[in-house]
């Protein structure tokens, strides 16, 4: 981003041959974007460049860096009721895997991010506010405010920012409403939780721990694992290096599991479901395993277990929760956080050139916790 100040005969920091151009050279010759009335008859302007990462081609198994390509992209000036963003922190979730196959190559890849607003013509929204956009992976853009979502006034300044992406933001509220909602977990009740170290898989386990259940968690190192218990988790392993995952389940809960939320799906689910209880309930988030396959999909679980079992299993997005509900849970889940009742992670990757890296290794479970980029 330029800014700067010019008066109609010259330009601060230009070059001695353009200070006697009239007041439309000069704006041609700094390219400038915004060219406002300020005090003493001076002009200001800001001229900004976007930084995005877009899809240059289709994902075909896991992502490689030449998938993606950064542009840069001059924004216009901004319109009546509009605001330019400049982003803080960025996420990256597994979701973005497949979604990206409703993109078109050439497309800037989705997602949210933690902005300030550094200009504005919108006056709900003045210069400095905090927000969360779903503006994608770019440095800047500009927005009519409607889709903005400001930051609780009782955010207190001891938490970090960037928590509005993961503990208190969307993947929160996907532990949240795929536990309570979803599986309608009740106290005494136990519960299974795969990718149990994971932006949503952390956040499910305390807030059942909170609502008097046992919990069971998977998760992919002995560093994970340690930290699941320290989190509180009455049982976390290590499914890479257990011998048999029937039989760590078995051990884990011999009376077999009231809930399981599942992250990975796979051979993985097919185990688990079959030591489900009956009337069991199955909150379907996310399928891990297979996102990066190039082969056919396992077989699901045998049809007899649900059905004798009477298991119910339903698929969900987050998004379906909105209004008082939504503005609930994240009060909800601020209180936890501040009170110390939900510990939280971060895993965070500096610097905007770094999206495809965080991305790429958040798929293959290099993070403990939310992954984040700070930009």
């Amino acid at each position: 981003m330029l800014e700067g100040r010019a008066r109609a005969g010259g330009i601060s920091g230009a070059p001695h041959s353009c200070l006697h151009l009239g007041r439309g050279l000069v704006k041609e010759f700094a390219g400038l974007q915004n060219w406002e009335s300020v005090e003493g008859g001076e002009r200001s302007f800001r001229m900004v460049h976007a930084k995005s990462w877009t899809l240059k081609k289709h994902f075909e198994g896991y992502p490689t860096n030449s998938n993606f390509e950064l542009k840069i992209t001059e924004l216009p000036p901004l319109k009546n009721g509009e605001v330019l963003l400049e982003a803080l922190f960025l996420t990256v979730d597994p979701y973005m895997r497949v979604v990206a196959k409703r993109l078109k190559e050439g497309d800037t890849m989705m997602g949210q991010q933690v902005a300030r607003v550094v200009e504005s013509k919108n006056s709900a929204l003045p210069t400095g506010t905090i927000v969360v956009a779903f503006s994608g992976w770019t440095t800047h853009s500009i927005s009519d405010g409607k889709e903005l979502e400001k930051l609780p006034t009782e955010w207190p300044d001891t938490l970090p920012l960037s928590l509005a992406l993961g503990t208190v933001g969307m993947t929160g509220l996907t532990a949240y409403f795929g536990l309570l909602d979803i599986c309608g977990v009740k106290g005494g009740e136990t519960v299974m939780v795969n990718a149990a170290a994971g932006a949503v898989g952390s956040v499910v386990g305390q807030i059942a721990k909170l609502k008097g259940c046992k919990v069971v968690g998977a998760a992919g190192s002995d560093d994970k694992v340690a930290y699941l218990k320290k989190v509180g988790f009455d049982v976390a392993f290590n499914y890479k290096t257990v011998e048999s995952l029937e039989e760590t389940l078995k051990k884990a809960s011999p009376d077999g599991y009231d809930c399981y939320f599942d992250n990975v799906g796979g051979e993985f689910s097919n185990t688990v479901i079959c030591q489900m209880k009956k009337f069991g309930k199955i909150a379907i988030c996310g399928a891990m395993s297979t996102y990066n396959s190039t082969g056919p999909p396992p077989p699901g679980p045998p049809p007899e277990i649900i059905i004798f079992l009477e298991l119910r299993m339903e698929g969900f997005i987050v998004t379906r929760w909105q209004g008082d509900v939504r503005q609930k849970a994240l009060k909800d889940l601020l209180k936890w956080v501040s009170e110390g009742k939900i510990q939280y992670h971060e895993h965070i990757k500096e610097g905007f050139e770094n999206m495809p890296a965080a991305f790429m290794g958040m798929l293959k479970g290099e993070n403990l916790g939310k992954t984040i980029v700070k930009a």
